[in-house]
């Protein structure tokens, strides 16, 4: 079957760019588990020498919902019978829908704590070890 490249209306300048919003597969993103609840993104004080354990923490402690869209996410893969899931996948996902979600608030989220988050979905969530690549944490 030959490949047939497809172009969404409004990005060859046919149609405006607010119109895309009426292209079926934007609503299929925006109908993502789980993420009904985003909220303000809460930046804990960085203080030198901190490890990037201390810092997941911290920012953890402030920022426990970023887990449960994690998570919802994640339960969304499985259901759809992905067999592996990338942690930087889900982080794109949460950054897409925090902005779409939030009026322009910029959303901090470390890629330095991807490797964190993967341990705790996996901590929580025993089963879904098969569906995560990790590696030895070189950074406390």
């Amino acid at each position: 079957m030959p490949y047939q490249q497809t172009q969404l209306p409004g990005l060859d300048g046919s149609q405006p760019v607010q119109q895309l919003a009426s292209y079926p597969g934007l609503a299929i993103q925006q109908q993502l588990p789980g993420l009904d609840d985003i909220q303000p993104v809460q930046q804990p004080d960085i203080h030198p020498g901190q490890s990037i354990q201390q810092r997941f923490e911290a920012f953890h402690a402030l920022n426990p919902w970023v887990l449960r869209h994690l998570e919802a996410l994640t339960t969304d893969c499985v259901a759809k019978g992905f067999k592996r899931v990338g942690i930087g996948m889900l982080f794109e996902l949460l950054r897409w829908r925090y902005g779409e979600a939030t009026s322009g608030d910029v959303f901090r989220l470390n890629n330095n704590f991807r490797s964190r988050y993967v341990r705790l979905l996996i901590e929580r969530n025993a089963q879904w070890a098969p569906l995560f690549e990790t590696r030895a944490l070189r950074a406390a």
